[in-house]
């Protein structure tokens, strides 16, 4: 009897050939992912064509691993995969959709909708089965959730005929992914060698124009007041104080050395010099009102005025406003801005906090100290994972999969799944921040170690799953016909919204292949966009569009199940 078939002796046994398949298929695949032909690598995707391999080889020797723990491991590392994808991006999903974002996003919907046209025509073409052709979908784009997506709507189907079933989308998958990754590079190179892109300038052309949204940076100025109008105010009556934006931070008498911290009640004097923070547009308007920029900077000037950041991490002040904080009249410092997610915030009255909140302040020492214990500022908690909301909320996201809705001429209700239910619900929970005594924060390493681990755990056993009829399609000769239908997913709309937002649009290269990266969810052509342009600034389209494509993705692949698996 082979080691196999005693490993596999009993249940314990093959729990732990299962664990110890993954284990292979998963590091042996992290490594393979690593390596780099002409700067392309497949990243944690080596993960499925390792499993695949090993799932191969291994059945020569009975190693087989079991598929009931296959199939609980892969759905649990999917819902870990796309909870937290939607904790991620949740807080900035509908900032996405702002004004400067919507042309990007319908681009990128458009290259989504193109894609799941173009596998339904090559269904019908080509005749390729809708169940393999989701799947090749799925590889097509580099979209591992739409997969997840693909294979539970597959098991929601009233009825399976027979070959009907989650392992012929994985074989889709991993068919057409190679050149999914492929492709979309191809397009980049291919869109810059015929519009002769200078990359370098059109770099330049992007942060010139970057610099016209500079009025909404904030920033501070010192001001001599020297507006007679303003003798004997008090600060909070500056006109147009409140609709500015701006907040008063220290002051220094006329005619004094020493400087002070600025509170809404503070008495102005002509000749006083005052520390205002705000939008730059703002602080021009300002400087008309008080009187004029002063050559001397309060802030290097000696005074017992301390600046500091705290960090809000007490659960009883989140949702608080700062002016419900009220930390100027209690402890007579000022909250001059706020960093929320690398973004500055003016430090309006009615600016919410919320955990994780940035906040710099000026006062004196012991102001701050008082200060920093009412709003936490503990980096322990800034630093820990509430595991507690975490199960929670996936709790949540499953529930809201399981939920059946019925659309008229569905051969079936249209559920979320085990990919989309998670990831929806993720995306509300971390936009909401917190509901009673749970707060939906994960630490950004704590995020990206359980979305790696879930996602790598999800393609190893997609990868063991199909490995033992991999090799066989492609020797059937199917294997090339499924290959030239996902290349044609890949290509046909990434050239056409590519063609279009350069050609008709005029846009700027550098959004193009953040257009282009992100429209695909692909890491890896983001990466490469950066190598390719010399810049970083494709990132910015990419992060704008993300949100909202993988959601489309997801559903998409869904859709075509649904709609086209009779």
């Amino acid at each position: 009897m082979g080691s196999g078939h005693l490993l596999l002796a009993s249940g314990d046994s093959a729990v732990g050939l299962t664990i110890l398949l993954i284990c292979i298929s998963a590091a042996a695949g992290l490594a393979l992912g690593e390596l780099r032909v002409l700067s392309i690598h497949l990243g944690i995707a080596g993960a499925l064509f390792a499993g695949i391999l090993v799932a191969h080889f291994g059945k020569q020797w009975a190693m087989v691993a079991d598929p009931a723990i296959l199939g609980f491991l892969r759905e649990f590392g999917l819902i870990l995969f796309v909870y937290t994808i939607g904790i991620q991006v949740g807080p900035g999903f509908f900032n996405s959709l702002r004004k400067q974002g919507i042309q990007l996003n319908l681009l990128s919907a458009a290259v989504v909708l193109l894609g799941a046209a173009c596998a339904w025509a090559m269904s019908v073409l080509l005749s390729i089965d809708m169940a393999a052709m989701a799947g090749i979908f799925s590889g097509a784009t580099t979209n591992t959730p739409s997969l997840g997506a693909v294979q539970e709507a597959i098991k929601t189907l009233p009825t399976l005929r027979s070959g009907l079933t989650p392992e012929v989308a994985a074989l889709g998958y991993a068919v057409a992914y190679p050149f999914g990754i492929v492709g979309i590079l191809l397009t980049m190179v291919l869109i810059r060698q015929l519009f002769k892109v200078d990359c370098a300038a059109e770099a330049a052309v992007l942060e010139n124009e970057s610099k016209g949204n500079a009025d909404d940076q904030v920033d501070r100025v010192t001001l001599r007041v020297a507006n007679e109008n303003l003798a004997g105010l008090p600060v909070e009556k500056i006109p147009g104080i409140r609709a500015l934006g701006v907040v008063v931070s220290r002051i220094r008498r006329n005619g004094q050395t020493e400087q002070h911290i600025a509170t809404p009640e503070t008495i102005l004097h002509e000749g006083d010099l005052i520390v205002v923070v705000g939008k730059k547009a703002a602080l021009r308007e300002m400087t008309l009102i008080v009187g004029e920029v002063s050559s001397e900077d309060l802030f290097t000037s000696p005074g017992e005025l301390t600046i500091r950041r705290l960090v809000v991490t007490r659960k009883e002040v989140l949702g608080d406003t700062l002016g419900e904080l009220a930390l100027t009249q209690r402890f007579g410092i000022t909250v001059t801005r706020v960093l929320r997610s690398e973004i500055v915030l003016p430090a309006t009255p009615e600016l919410a906090v919320q955990f994780g909140d940035v906040l710099h302040v000026v006062g004196p020492e012991k102001g701050i100290a008082e200060a920093s214990a009412q709003v936490g500022n503990s980096a322990k908690l800034l630093n820990s994972t509430n595991f507690i909301a975490v199960f929670v909320g996936i709790a949540l996201g499953v529930i809201i999969g399981s939920v059946p809705i019925h659309l008229p001429g569905m051969p079936a209700a249209v559920k979320l799944g085990l990919a989309g239910g998670p990831l929806l619900a993720a995306i509300v929970l971390s936009w909401v921040g917190r509901i009673g005594p749970l707060v939906w924060y994960m630490p950004a390493t704590a995020n990206a170690a359980l979305r790696e681990f879930g996602i790598v755990l999800f393609l190893a056993c997609v990868g063991l799953k199909a490995g033992d009829k991999f090799f066989e399609l492609l020797a059937g000769g199917n294997g090339l016909l499924w290959m030239a239908a996902g290349a044609v997913v890949t290509l046909v709309p990434l050239l056409l919204v590519g063609f279009f937002a350069r050609l008709v649009l005029k846009m700027n290269f550098m959004n193009v292949c953040g257009l282009l990266a992100g429209s695909m969810t692909d890491p890896p052509a983001l990466a490469f966009a950066g190598t390719l342009t010399g810049s970083s600034t494709p990132s910015i389209a990419y992060a704008t569009i993300y949100p909202l494509t993988m959601m489309l993705r997801i559903l998409s692949a869904q859709m075509l199940v649904l709609l086209f698996c009779r």
